[in-house]
């Protein structure tokens, strides 16, 4: 049983670069059977189909991201700051899941735009239950801004082009 759980685990595992790196539309699960050293039909074992596949893989990365700022402890006017930089770190950390959220809002599958919406949803009402009991004014504006801003982030990150963020003047932030 455990052999088992260990290859399913070797598959997510696997699934997360390959998403990442060729996206939902040219992925293939022949790809990411590849990739873990298993065949196509194993993968086919543990996941019905390749989008029951990116939506396991997909939880994954939200999850990192979710419990990352769960846990995040701090003063009101010190808690954007402090999930900012849990997020940097997750970024460091976890390229290929940020990569995955990045490009999961666009996979234009009914299936997978509302697990996605869903996701997306609940990392909201999260992030604003957390503000309001911190005590941050307008707690739903600031959650929908760092949701925002963590988006921006993501993209500047992965298109290499920090003056999103910084500006050009700033670059050595």
């Amino acid at each position: 049983m455990a052999a088992r759980k260990d290859k399913r685990e070797l598959i997510i595992e696997n699934a997360v670069s390959v998403f990442a790196e060729r996206g939902y539309y040219k992925a293939t699960t022949a790809m990411v059977a590849k990739a873990a050293g298993v065949t196509q039909p194993y993968v086919f074992h543990f996941f019905e189909n390749k989008e029951e596949l990116f939506k396991v893989v997909i939880d994954r990365a939200f999850s990192r991201i979710y419990d990352t700022f769960v846990t995040v402890e701090a003063p009101a006017d010190q808690l954007i700051e402090a999930m900012g930089r849990g997020f940097d770190q997750i970024i460091k950390t976890h390229r290929a899941e940020i990569l995955m959220v990045m490009q999961s809002h666009a996979i234009s599958e009914a299936g997978i735009r509302d697990h996605v919406r869903n996701l997306y949803r609940k990392m909201y009402e999260s992030l604003t239950l957390k503000m309001e009991k911190s005590g941050i004014p307008n707690a739903k504006a600031a959650a929908a801004r760092f949701i925002g801003t963590g988006l921006l982030i993501t993209v500047a990150e992965v298109l290499e082009i920090p003056e999103l963020i910084y500006g050009e003047d700033n670059l050595d932030c």
